[in-house]
């Protein structure tokens, strides 16, 4: 079994526990609170990792026992003192930085592969915009959630307000939680449909739980699963009619896969299947 620790940083710890099934954890004691340094590196991390031939599935869960992530480290971000003292110029260094911190933060969604949330203990303010860029969310019964920013002065601008809206079967309470900040259960969460369900436990648990999914799915054919997922954010951000015509040019190129043989003949001999990896992604080029 390929090791991967090599992809680990100063805060965000990645493990192999299973073949194809990677774990990544966020570790900055006391509270997984985001500086710009620990951002910077979440959307590094993944983004290596997403180039890896040989995974499938990865879960995103905290190495500390008590909470997922506390959101963001005020007092340990950069600012904007070095910027112009221009008006105009200071706006647009202000948007490079927000657009720069929303590229790493979104990451896991530009990933080829699935991303499950294992989330426990809070899940405060930029930790909602995290979990709601990852295709599975599972939270422990001892979390709670907030949607932070409107509390500190701001519109939540990573993430959290392009997202959610989308992943939620409830639009009112969406708003609600949005407008007032409100901490929200998990229990309120699966109400919402933010999260798939709630799982008895803590950390332990829910990230056993998140291995269950993981396992399930990494046994499954690697085209396939890339695909599904392909065509599940186009059908996020499109209309049917043109969902319906992307898939339709995407499968003329994927069913020629040799992954259909593998699952017939796989059938026909009641044996499960075993498919190759989907073979290195990325280029120096």
């Amino acid at each position: 079994m390929a090791s991967y620790e090599h992809l680990s940083g100063k805060f965000v710890k990645v493990s192999t526990p299973e073949p194809h099934i990677l774990l990544v954890e966020l570790a900055r004691k006391p509270v997984n609170s985001f500086t710009d340094e620990f951002w910077e590196e979440f959307g590094e991390v993944f983004d290596k990792i997403c180039v890896e031939p040989d995974v499938r599935v990865v879960i995103l869960a905290s190495a500390l026992p008590k909470l997922f992530s506390a959101g963001i480290d005020f007092g340990g971000l950069a600012g904007n003192a070095e910027f112009h003292q221009d008006s105009a110029r200071r706006a647009l260094q202000t948007h490079h930085h927000i657009k720069r911190f929303q590229r790493a933060i979104g990451a896991p969604e530009r990933c080829p592969f699935p991303v499950i949330a294992a989330v426990h203990g809070h899940a405060l303010g930029l930790a909602i915009d995290i979990i709601s860029t990852c295709d599975v969310r599972l939270a422990a019964e001892d979390t709670k959630f907030s949607i932070k920013e409107v509390e500190l002065g701001l519109a939540a601008d990573v993430g959290s307000l392009a997202r959610v809206p989308k992943i939620v079967g409830n639009q009112s309470l969406a708003r609600e939680l949005a407008l007032t900040g409100r901490t929200f259960s998990a229990a309120e969460a699966e109400k919402l449909g933010m999260i798939s369900r709630v799982v008895p436990g803590s950390r332990e648990e829910v990230i056993q739980e998140a291995m269950k999914v993981a396992k399930t799915i990494a046994a499954l054919s690697p085209i396939a699963v890339v695909g599904t997922k392909k065509v599940l954010l186009h059908s996020r951000d499109s209309t049917v009619e043109e969902n319906l015509d992307y898939v339709a040019t995407w499968n003329s190129a994927m069913l020629q896969t040799t992954d259909l043989q593998v699952a017939v003949k796989a059938a026909k001999a009641k044996q499960k299947p075993s498919y190759p990896g989907i073979g290195k992604i990325g280029s120096k080029l």
